[in-house]
């Protein structure tokens, strides 16, 4: 295979991507023009160097641009690509991160490692008084001083001086603050690529809460869906007002939906979910996702499901080990951007159940992310879920696999009964495959 073949897999086969088919994700469909936040006005920079570069090895044009934007296009034909040349992931995620902050230059901006944090920003855990002080004195001003208290958690942003960048806004910090727990505000991605926001539909409505299973998503916002008409969902905006997205509807349905053959592993639960987006793909901060678990705590689910990856942040670390004191559940996705790419967070912290995901013959998918230790893997691939509006659509990648073991595991009350459950796989997929006959598969809904 073409490395330029490949480099067409940005957003789709290494994202946890909605592979479009059947109901129609494409020309005109619910999800329709993709992504906000004007990355189809940077593909136009990046793809374009990209393919001079491509071009002239194959001869082809645009392929640069197909590897940079977001798109929901069905990529079967090029999924061998994955099988064959994982390791080429890693490059097309450098080019996602990349697009995703020259299309944001405003907001956004790197960190030593290229991953995208919001511009001028710093966070701090707990901070004590005489460190702010100091931080104040060198220039440093508060922008937000937010109590987390579900989580005790106090979370103070600060803006770095004048004419700093966030990077050495850092060092300064650490150099005159020392003992601030302090970090970048991260920006994280739906499991690696398109949000995938929802033009014309509308969110799913609020229902009345019924004594049950109790289930939190971290994610986009669900869009409504007949099969989701009767399930009981709770959602709330912290990046503004809560807006339905492809991925969150796709992984809202996993869990709750129930319409004909079409059956979410955890139907009858109450759903809350906790928007960090807004319909904006440079949203998804630390300090918002904070916030959200906090409020989902709140809520005191068995578990949380978070489809979302980035680096290690020591503020999310903060949040995700006072979640785990509470004996609330995390499970998180691998990510999509093959093994060479870095462990993705929270996956990565310990005690989180790290997914992967299998296709139909229960093989680990080739293009999942490493982690320091990997817990389960669940069907995520070669099944639907839910499109906004009306529908489904093929899915592929851990992020859809992710919310069957959140199912699992609310049901199972604890990682060693659903390790019980387990049973082998072919490839690296931790203690096993939990909800292997949760999927759906494509003809079931008559997709091709």
């Amino acid at each position: 295979m073409s490395f330029a073949i490949a480099v067409a897999l940005s957003a789709t086969a290494a994202s946890a991507q909605l592979l479009g088919g059947g109901g129609g994700l494409l020309g005109g469909g619910p999800t329709g023009g993709g992504v906000i936040g004007g990355i189809g006005q940077t593909v136009g920079g990046i793809g374009n160097s990209v393919d001079r570069q491509l071009d002239s090895i194959t001869g082809n044009s645009g392929t640069g641009q197909q590897a940079v934007a977001p798109t929901l296009d069905r990529v079967s034909p090029l999924l061998d690509v994955v099988e064959s040349a994982p390791s080429r992931l890693v490059d097309l995620r450098r080019m996602r991160l990349e697009a995703l902050i020259r299309a944001n230059r405003d907001t956004l901006d790197r960190d030593n490692d290229g991953q995208p944090v919001r511009k001028g920003e710093l966070l701090v855990a707990d901070p004590d008084a005489q460190s702010l002080a100091l931080a104040a004195g060198a220039g440093f001003r508060i922008l937000r001083d937010d109590r987390a208290g579900e989580l005790g958690l106090r979370i103070v942003t600060l803006s770095v001086p004048r004419g700093m960048n966030v990077r050495d806004g850092r060092k300064r910090l650490a150099k005159i603050a020392p003992t601030l727990d302090a970090d970048y505000n991260h920006v994280f991605e739906p499991a690696g690529g398109a949000l995938a926001t929802a033009a014309g539909a509308s969110l799913a409505a609020s229902t009345p809460f019924r004594v049950g299973t109790k289930i939190a998503m971290i994610d986009g916002g669900v869009a409504s869906h007949s099969s989701m008409a009767r399930a009981a969902i709770e959602q709330r905006g912290f990046a503004g007002p809560a807006q339905p997205t492809g991925h969150g509807t796709a992984v809202g349905s996993l869990l709750v939906g129930n319409e004909g053959v079409f059956r979410g592993a955890a139907t009858g639960a109450q759903l809350f979910v906790g928007d960090v987006y807004g319909g904006n793909p440079a949203a998804g901060s630390a300090s918002v996702i904070v916030k959200a678990l906090a409020w989902a705590a709140s809520k005191q689910p068995e578990v949380i499901n978070i489809s979302l990856v980035g680096p290690a942040n020591r503020i999310l670390a903060r949040a995700i080990a006072a979640l785990q004191a509470r004996r609330i559940g995390i499970v998180a996705a691998v990510g999509n951007d093959g093994p060479a790419a870095p462990p993705q967070y929270p996956a990565s912290y310990p005690g989180v159940i790290a997914v992967t995901g299998v296709d139909a013959s229960n093989r680990a998918l080739r293009e999942a992310g490493r982690s320091p230790h990997l817990d389960f893997a669940a069907p995520g691939a070669d099944l639907v879920a839910a499109m906004p509006g009306k529908g489904f659509t093929e899915v592929r990648g851990t992020s859809f696999a992710a919310p069957l073991v959140s199912a699992r595991l609310a049901a199972a009350r604890g990682p060693a009964s659903l390790a019980r459950e387990a049973v082998p796989g072919k490839g690296k997929v931790g203690r096993g495959i939990v909800c292997g006959t949760c999927r759906v598969a494509p003809k079931a809904v008559g997709l091709k």
